[in-house]
């Protein structure tokens, strides 16, 4: 009897397209989720006669009360080899394999330049205004060049929108509890003394860390506080770096310049959140890893995963 494989979140109907599914097609059947499904009861209950789950980085968790839920689970393909929504005990002691994918850092440093340049020359705001028959230029762009560009964290991502800004002819800093002079000297960005100095001195503060207790709200009304009204924060990582609470505040009072946020506390975002109806934000749905080149290694991986598993040597195991 053949398998049978979920593919959640597959937003866009493109999980089949952008690769072939066909070495597997004997074995298995493919059926694609295009809505998210949130509540753990409702989940549980769509994935009860799947034997396969594929998923998208850390958008669907997968607790111990989700995994002892799904008795026919054998396997579970995530995208991307960094994982924290997956309970891998629970997954191990239920017999349930979880492999990933790679994962290109080029999209989500595209986004933050489409983002961090949307919101400096108001990009959204003259085009509706164009369409619309609105004023012909109602906004002053902020200029790039000789302005500086503070990086909370240098790793894969980071350093290269640092790369970028320093093109652009930007002074670029950076910061991070373990961040050292060698390693911004190599790039030929300055070191930050302090999380305080890069806030207080930047005009474009863009996120790049990973999320852990150590950064999680390391952004909160002090340090938000810190941002002078013409700076603009710009965050592609994780919303929970971020007090959210206060950054909503920081836009409604204009004590920030502006904000480009592709990541939130709750995905997808309900209809009421406030987030969607903030001033100053340029925001956008969770796209940063969105592109036509990291589906088809995301889906085209998960396929090498599946074929791996049914022939008795699992690839790409996690954690």
């Amino acid at each position: 009897m053949r398998l049978r494989c979920a593919v959640l979140d597959d937003f866009q109907k493109v999980a089949t397209e952008v690769a072939d599914w066909s070495s597997i097609a004997d074995d298995v059947e493919v059926v694609l989720f295009d809505t998210h499904i949130a509540d753990e009861g409702a989940l549980a209950a769509a994935l009860a006669d799947f034997d396969i789950v594929v998923t998208l980085r850390e958008r669907v968790p997968f607790p111990r009360s989700l995994i002892t839920r799904l008795p026919r689970l054998k396997l579970i393909v995530a995208s991307g080899m960094r994982n924290s929504v997956i309970d891998y005990a629970a997954a191990a002691e239920h017999g349930v394999t979880v492999c990933g994918t790679a994962s290109s850092s080029t999209p989500p440093v595209e986004l933050t330049w489409a983002l961090l340049l949307g919101l400096a020359r108001g990009l959204v705001g003259e085009s509706n205004a164009l369409r619309s028959g609105g004023p012909w230029q109602s906004t002053v762009g902020a200029d790039l060049h000789g302005r500086r560009l503070g990086l909370l964290g240098l790793g894969r991502i980071g350093s290269r929108v640092a790369q970028v800004g320093l093109a652009f002819g930007m002074h670029v800093s950076a910061w991070s509890q373990n961040l050292t002079a060698e390693r911004t000297d190599e790039l030929g960005v300055e070191l930050a003394p302090s999380l305080e100095d890069l806030l207080t001195g930047s005009d474009f503060v863009s996120i790049h860390l990973a999320l852990s207790d150590r950064t999680r709200g390391l952004l909160g009304p002090a340090e938000l506080a810190l941002l002078r009204p013409t700076t603009y924060l710009i965050n592609t990582s994780r919303a929970a770096i971020v007090d959210q609470e206060a950054l909503l505040g920081a836009l409604h009072e204009g004590r920030i310049a502006g904000a480009g946020v592709d990541v939130f506390d709750i995905e997808p975002l309900p209809a009421d959140h406030p987030m969607r109806t903030a001033p100053r934000l340029l925001a956008t749905p969770h796209l940063g890893y969105v592109s036509q080149a990291n589906y088809a290694t995301y889906y085209g991986q998960a396929v090498e995963n599946i074929r791996a598993f049914l022939a008795g040597a699992p690839v790409r195991r996690l954690p």
